[in-house]
């Protein structure tokens, strides 16, 4: 099989985690091509998937008017309520279609698509892109407008391109706010639970 190489600055596994944060506004001018969707779609096929099923399928968006359609089809940032989603020209550059093909597992993708989602948004960090797990979608219109078979549930849209917003992570008092917000300067912050709070021992 044809290896879809990724090239990029080298980082360490720590940077590409926190680096690695949902971004909703992007230079929609620089483009992502059809490679470099498949070599994000790869990195994919080599995580774990449960009974190794494998059902996860995708299709991979990245024409300007079809963009633009799909964008239509979701709905952003839950927790900014005044906030309509990113102007024109901050929009995706492309979009991959998370699908599930239930002949293969009719129960669903399972644990599978948070692990494929998590690994395609590192992997797009990687290249110098970034991206936002869409779970807000108007899955009839998006299969309407994809033409997607009965045969495939639609489990999540990745929303993909060159980041142009600052996004910081706030460490977390227990019990404090766990909605983002965007402060005077538009700088989008994202409250994060502490390691002290999520490591728990009960002896």
């Amino acid at each position: 099989m044809e290896k879809y190489l990724l090239n990029s600055e080298k980082m360490n596994f720590r940077d590409l985690v926190t680096r690695s944060r949902t971004y909703r506004r992007f230079d929609s001018s620089c483009r992502l091509d059809a490679r470099q969707l498949a070599g994000l779609v790869e990195l994919a096929c080599y995580t774990p998937s449960s009974r190794n099923l494998q059902p996860l399928k995708y299709v991979a968006v990245s024409e300007i008017e079809e963009c633009s359609a799909v964008y239509d089809c979701l709905s952003w940032a839950g927790y900014l309520p005044d906030w309509p989603g990113p102007v024109l020209q901050e929009r995706p550059a492309a979009y991959l279609v998370m699908l599930c093909d239930l002949s293969i597992s009719f129960s669903g993708a399972e644990c599978d698509s948070g692990i494929a989602a998590q690994t395609i948004i590192l992997g797009a960090t990687d290249i110098g892109y970034g991206g936002c797990i869409v779970g807000s979608i108007d899955r009839d219109s998006l299969r309407t407008l994809l033409h997607i078979p009965d045969g495939f549930s639609i489990e999540l849209v990745l929303a993909l391109g060159k980041p142009v917003e600052s996004v910081v992570i706030e460490q977390m008092e227990k019990g404090a706010d766990v909605r983002y917000f965007r402060d005077s300067h538009d700088v989008h912050h994202v409250p994060k639970r502490t390691v002290d709070e999520v490591l728990l021992t009960f002896r």
